[in-house]
């Protein structure tokens, strides 16, 4: 069984102004998400959910990075990363979760991109037109705040009760004019005056 796709839909964002002010460059913001059967749906509570993450995950996962690097145009283009899966009302966030936490669907994306650090992720659950939200950071470095954005958008008819939208965010750059440090700024600072350095 391969993942029953209803439908697939693709976001850009091209930023050029923040701020009141021009980007060096434009930014692209992207996403590609898959609206998907849940193949859980309907079956009660089913305890292993591993035969049908093996058999949707790979497949979802190699079509959704084709399409974001079609849509930064290489994956070199690609500085920041995240995914995100929401389900319908009658499934469960554990179904969501399992389309999306497993190297099957992520390994695809992360060495499409050349990426070292782990994907960033939302699970949730939702109805038609709810929220999807990928929250990114950059692909080799995760304290790099720069690369801390968040892909927000929403599908008219999706998910259905019994669908689950499984989607993969990315990023051509940082924020248009980042100005708060990174974390190892903040790291220097602390022990420079005695403070807490815990990382949060």
């Amino acid at each position: 069984m391969t993942a029953e796709i209803r439908k697939f839909v693709d976001y850009v964002e091209e930023v050029h102004f923040e701020g009141g002010r021009a980007t060096e460059q434009p930014i692209l913001m992207i996403a590609a998400a898959a609206v998907i059967r849940n193949p859980w749906a309907g079956r009660g509570f089913v305890e292993n959910l591993r035969p049908e993450v093996s058999d949707c995950a790979p497949g979802l996962g190699e079509a959704l990075t084709a399409r974001v690097l079609r849509l930064a145009g290489s994956g070199d283009a690609v500085e920041a990363y995240g995914k995100s899966a929401v389900v319908g009302a009658n499934g469960e966030i554990e179904h969501a979760s399992a389309m999306i936490h497993t190297l099957r669907f992520g390994n695809y994306f992360r060495r499409a991109v050349g990426a070292e650090t782990y994907l960033s992720f939302t699970n949730t659950r939702g109805g038609l037109c709810a929220p999807i939200q990928i929250p990114l950071m950059h692909k080799n470095d995760a304290g790099q705040r720069s690369h801390y954005l968040t892909v927000d958008f929403r599908i008219a008819d999706a998910p259905a009760a019994d669908e689950i939208v499984v989607a993969l965010g990315a990023a051509t750059g940082g924020r248009a004019h980042p100005r708060i440090g990174n974390r190892y700024q903040d790291i220097e600072e602390m022990k420079t005056a005695g403070e807490d350095t815990v990382v949060s």
